[in-house]
């Protein structure tokens, strides 16, 4: 039986060097409020509902598999657009499909206020489903708390770690939340991919699957870090625009890199899979190494019938900083896909364990 690769978790800082505060975040679930941006507005026109709902100490999958049951309905006529953290206070859209067109909005609200421990804040029909593209990000404030020195000093020294990290930006790590406590969601994503676990609930498959994936796309930022190879692009890197998204490989780093420092655009990172689209010369040679020393290789995945995809490799967040009454307080936005952990860990200087 084939043994699974050792299991590296570190993540190294992009502000090493720089005192962090400590501390620790979600003490209380109001020191970790979050609200999505969405890409578009609903029509009030359409079979599926928005409903944009608070909740507190709940997961996504809670609320969508609360909501298939309430109206009796599969979890897949439940839309969303990204999981987001249990303990916070979470705003977020979920769309109901209702393929009859005599439900009025009001009753839907007051249905779901009268059944669920959540907030409404409003409900209007659209045309399609409520789907993880249909998200620009996901706006955060959160108040560090219990921090290890006097509040003048934490904020000052946070203002210094957001002032470098707007200056580089910030490896776009996935958080723990992906890859599990101790790396048990990796480990068990590594085992469906060898064939050697499965689970009849689909979804949990692919989201055990897709942390195995995050956890090399991880691995990959490590190494850009750790090389020196983070502030520069590589002849082959597949770049990513951050104004239009769109994409091109890099032929000529020398020509590019100014608009890679004016922040313009950023290297991607591997989501591997049999479709991902694949870099060229020096950024291709490192992504074959990484996936080489997992001992896992895209054929694995094409058996699995896992496509891949590309991850924008840096984020350039803005970051607000101000004092609060129990700690410091840091508002910023990040685009989806991006972690507020990976942010936050950068000032706290400290990792879940501790």
């Amino acid at each position: 039986m084939v043994k699974p690769p050792p299991l590296d978790l570190s993540l190294p800082y992009i502000t090493e060097g720089l005192e962090g505060v400590g501390g620790r975040i979600r003490a209380r679930p109001e020191d970790f409020v979050v609200e999505e941006v969405a890409l578009y507005e609903p029509s009030g026109v359409g079979s599926h509902l928005y409903v944009n709902i608070t909740k507190v100490n709940q997961t996504t999958r809670d609320v969508q598999l609360q909501l298939a049951e309430l109206f009796n309905l599969r979890p897949e006529n439940i839309g969303t657009a990204g999981l987001k953290d249990k303990y916070a206070v979470t705003t977020q859209t979920f769309s109901v499909l209702f393929e009859r067109n005599d439900v009025r909005p009001g009753d839907a609200v007051e249905l779901i206020e009268g059944s669920l421990d959540v907030k409404v804040n409003w409900a209007k029909f659209h045309g399609n489903k409520f789907r993880a593209g249909h998200l620009i990000g996901n706006r955060f404030k959160v108040t560090i708390t219990d921090i290890r020195m006097p509040t003048s000093r934490a904020a000052e020294n946070t203002r210094r770690i957001a002032e470098a990290i707007h200056l580089k930006g910030l490896p776009n790590y996935y958080g723990e939340q992906r890859t599990g406590r101790g790396g048990k969601n990796v480990q068990e994503g590594w085992e469906i991919l060898q064939g050697r676990k499965t689970f009849a609930d689909r979804w949990l498959r692919k989201l055990l699957v897709s942390a195995y994936q995050s956890h090399l796309c991880n691995r990959y930022l490590t190494e850009r870090v750790r090389r020196g190879l983070f502030g520069r692009l590589l002849l082959g890197d597949i770049a990513k625009k951050h104004e239009t998204g769109g994409i091109f490989w890099v032929n000529d780093p020398g020509a590019e890199q100014p608009r890679y420092d004016a922040q313009e655009i950023s290297f991607t990172a591997p989501m591997y899979g049999y479709k991902m689209s694949q870099p060229l010369g020096e950024a291709a040679a490192l992504e074959a190494e990484i996936l080489e020393e997992s001992e896992t290789s895209l054929e694995t995945f094409r058996r699995m019938r896992v496509t891949g995809t590309r991850r924008l490799g840096r984020l350039i967040p803005r970051i607000e900083v101000a004092e609060a009454p129990r700690g410091v307080q840091l508002s910023f936005m990040l685009h989806k896909g991006g972690f507020a952990t990976t942010l936050l860990r950068e000032f706290m200087k400290t990792e879940p364990e501790d």
